[in-house]
């Protein structure tokens, strides 16, 4: 039903060169070979900074459904190359039309949701494993205002309200952010939600993480058939993947919050893991991002219990999961979107 979980690689030395051996993918720097693997062992390759890669290699890539996506130094993407289109075209058709219909509402409001429960879930967690440690009453008090307002995204009729009941639930979530931070407080203080460039390290890490969940997102859309560039809360813009936007949503709070926090609070990652520009942008150094995509690999191999399809998966499966189970929503097998929902 889902795909073995195969190993993304990983290319964050900027002097590297991708090139093709037979079945291989091989990396150079300074015409050396460093590293070789057989392309059958990998699902995604992805290169930071100014690597270079081969015709042949990405000829390999593409053929054997590896996707190569390159992005900046710091985790912005740059383009993406893959194979044929898969998928059904009845399914893609249909995707459109309810892109463009009253359907269009019915998946988002189940998407932001789960985004906001599961948003209120990193709050109780904190709440529950270091009660000495936050501030429990300001925490509560948002954890009550997020209830409400997945109670009001149930009875949202468009999506204008809808993404101003979505930015209401950010605003109280994040304004409780600095609470679930236990190590290195002052340095790891989010003064606002900022983007585009990050203005503090927590930001710098969100949106590094948020970027690696966007990619496996896209992925699995991909995987399943579904186009990614087609979304329902998200809208049409050239260039951008709406709906991997949608549908990490949901998977936010759970794949790359938590991550985030813990690596703050386990001290894997500290403040030296970070650059500040002097136009006040903050990123990642190549130290803090090896130690991020360490994690992240990690974690992808944990194992939880998918609430819906009440099977043990590893956490990587989860996109793909949940892009299976939109994909069946849509080609009409399932009476509604079942998102994921952290219990």
């Amino acid at each position: 039903m889902m795909r073995k979980l195969l190993n993304t690689l990983y290319i964050t030395s900027t002097d590297s060169y991708l090139m093709r051996d037979g079945e291989n993918v091989v990396v150079q720097a300074n015409q050396v070979e460093k590293f070789r693997i057989p392309v059958h062992n990998l699902e995604g390759i992805i290169t930071f900074g100014y690597t270079g890669a081969s015709p042949g290699l990405m000829h390999l890539c593409a053929e054997r459904g590896v996707a190569l996506t390159f992005l900046n130094e710091h985790g912005g993407f740059r383009a993406r190359i893959q194979g044929k289109t898969s998928g059904n075209v009845l399914l893609r058709r249909k995707q459109y039309r309810y892109s463009d219909g009253t359907e269009a509402v019915q998946i988002a409001r189940r998407m932001i949701q789960a985004k906001i429960i599961n948003s209120r879930s990193v709050l109780n967690r904190a709440i529950r494993d270091h009660g000495g440690q936050v501030d429990v009453g300001r925490l509560q008090s948002i954890a009550v205002e997020m209830k409400r307002l997945a109670r009001t995204v149930a009875a949202v009729d468009n999506l204008d309200t809808l993404r101003g009941v979505e930015g209401e639930a950010a605003k109280y979530y994040f304004g409780g952010m600095n609470e679930l931070i236990l190590s290195e407080k002052k340095a790891f203080q989010m003064v606002a939600r900022s983007r585009r460039p990050p203005k503090d390290r927590i930001n710098a890490l969100l949106s590094f993480l948020y970027t690696m969940v966007r990619l496996d997102v896209q992925s699995a859309l991909e995987t399943v058939g579904l186009d990614p560039a087609v979304g329902f809360l998200h809208r049409d813009r050239p260039g951008r993947a709406s709906l991997a936007l949608d549908l990490m949503e949901e998977l936010r709070p759970y794949l790359a919050d938590r991550l985030a926090l813990s690596l703050i609070n386990r001290k894997q990652i500290n403040p030296k893991s970070f650059i500040i520009k002097e136009n006040g942008a903050v990123l990642l150094s190549d130290d803090g991002r090896k130690a991020v995509l360490a994690a992240w690999q990690q974690r992808k191999q944990e194992e939880i219990r998918h609430p819906f399809l009440e099977e043990n998966i590893a956490l990587g499966l989860l996109p793909y999961a949940q892009a299976l189970l939109l994909a069946r929503f849509i080609r009409g097998d399932l009476d509604d979107y079942p998102p994921f929902l952290w219990k």
